[in-house]
């Protein structure tokens, strides 16, 4: 019974819940006793709030008893990456300095999925401050992909992807600066998306004009990212960003096959000279004729001019320069040589080149804006190849179809990064496992603010998909 209860989506969980035919209670105790036997396999949590959250589970429960109001969310269990604050409850950043740091309040996002009856469970594993596509710290070790226990599951939203594809919960919030959420969901097999800028609020970012680092949800199926979506989205006065985005109706809308009917699709494999290993790129063929078969007119674009990796690298390693620096100098022999690594690089960087990588980001925005002139989606791969080994590292090589490549960034992921700078919406999804056994991603763009569309297109997608079979490290018990 416990098994049967992890594997029920959000969706149906929340309906069973409503119906009082499953019990808050029982929901999350079998999302944390699952936990807790994965966590030796896994290494998937930082911290896990067992007390705090069946204390919550029985008022959940007691409120459905006296007939009272609920939310959505209403004694669904969720997991919170260790980048997020969460209000009383171990926040380390996958950092030792910070092994021990409890924020005194919720961030926003957190904060709208508890308002809606949502209950923490405990915080997923993430390499310290998100910094690599890889999840492992000095903190707590290396997190393992449940699909195989000897390759990464990504990162830096390791931990949320792994632990939602391994069934302990349905609903997952991550982060995403580079494509740390839709990394790990092509990893793991999951659904990851990055939302237009400002469509969920982010009340840690400490440059909020200039963001480019989001607060995302990981689900199993898109029916509970429109979800969670309908939790976490909408304005508040912490992001400029969130200010003008319009109101979205996400719970509401059912799932229609016919979504994407009569939609222009462009698409591309790889930017020029970037590799995409061949098991990848039959994938991706095969899904861009399942696009087509459902009515979509498609269209190749040539991807030039968006290599972006070195542009993404001045904004963002000069950001974590600025933040992370007088942390390392208080305490140089708590961080890894790799987190080190990134923050001594960007001491090459100047202001001023600096800002001409801002003034590339506008021209990048302008640049996707113009694809969608002639598209109203664009796609491609999430990832070039699937995940690496375990213990594999940012500054490592990477091996596609045979050939070592130097810089894991430019040509594991070349299509994340870009989004984050543009603002654009973009969605993984699964799109079936390679042959070596691991999942592959499809990675959906659509316009600014056209979030729900881009989640009916992909939605759309998914029920035309055969479900992906059953996790190996579930299925082994």
């Amino acid at each position: 019974m416990s098994d049967s209860l992890c594997e029920l989506s959000a969706v149906e969980a929340a309906h069973l819940i409503r119906a009082r035919s499953v019990s808050p209670v029982d929901l999350v105790r079998a999302a944390l006793e699952r936990a807790e036997r994965l966590q030796p396999v896994l290494n998937c949590f930082i911290t896990l709030c067992g007390e705090r959250a069946m204390a919550e589970a029985r008022r959940a429960e007691a409120a459905l008893m006296r007939g009272d109001a609920v939310g959505m969310l209403h004694g669904l269990p969720f997991t919170v990456k260790d980048l997020v604050n969460t209000e009383g409850v171990r926040t380390t950043f996958g950092a030792v300095p910070f092994g021990e740091n409890v924020p005194a309040e919720d961030a926003v996002a957190v904060a709208r999925l508890r308002e809606q009856g949502a209950i923490l469970i405990g915080k997923t594993t993430t390499p310290e401050f998100g910094s690599k596509s890889m999840t492992d710290s000095p903190l707590f070790g290396r997190t393992r992909n449940p699909w195989n226990l000897e390759r990464t599951c990504g990162g830096s939203s390791g931990g949320a992807a792994a632990a939602t594809a391994a069934g302990i919960t349905a609903l997952a919030v991550a982060t995403d600066g580079g494509g740390s959420t839709r990394i790990p969901a092509a990893c793991n097999g999951v659904v990851g998306l990055k939302q237009s800028i400002g469509a969920i609020p982010h009340s840690q970012a400490q440059d909020a004009i200039g963001n480019q680092t989001y607060v995302t949800p990981t689900t199993r199926t898109v029916a509970d990212t429109r979800l969670m979506m309908a939790a976490m989205a909408g304005p508040h006065s912490c992001d400029p960003w969130s200010l003008g985005a319009p109101k979205a109706d996400y719970a509401s809308a059912a799932a229609n096959p016919d979504a994407l009917r009569g939609k222009r699709i462009r698409y591309c494999a790889a930017p020029p000279g970037r590799p995409v290993d061949a098991d990848v790129r039959r994938l991706f063929e095969a899904a861009l004729a399942r696009l087509e078969g459902l009515g979509a007119e498609m269209e190749a674009f040539d991807g030039a001019g968006f290599d972006v990796e070195p542009i993404w690298r001045v904004i963002n390693h000069t950001v974590w320069r600025a933040r992370f620096l007088p942390l390392i100098a208080e305490a140089p022999d708590a961080y890894s040589p790799t987190f080190q690594r990134q923050i001594a690089s960007a001491a090459q960087f100047s202001a001023q080149q600096y800002q001409e990588a801002m003034f590339a980001r506008t021209t990048l925005y302008r640049k996707v804006q113009a694809l969608f002139d002639q598209a109203d989606l664009l796609v491609m791969p999430t990832m070039s190849r699937t995940a690496l080994p375990l213990g594999a590292d940012i500054f490592d090589s990477i091996v596609i179809d045979g050939r070592a490549y130097d810089d894991i960034r430019a040509h594991w992921y070349p299509w994340t990064m870009l989004f984050n700078l543009t603002g654009h919406p973009a969605i993984s999804v699964p799109c079936g496992l390679a042959q070596d056994g691991l999942p592959v991603g499809l990675q959906l763009v659509a316009p600014w603010h056209a979030d729900p569309d881009l989640l009916h297109a992909a939605e759309a997608f998914e029920q035309a998909c055969a479900p992906l079979p059953r996790v190996p490290v579930i299925a082994q018990g």
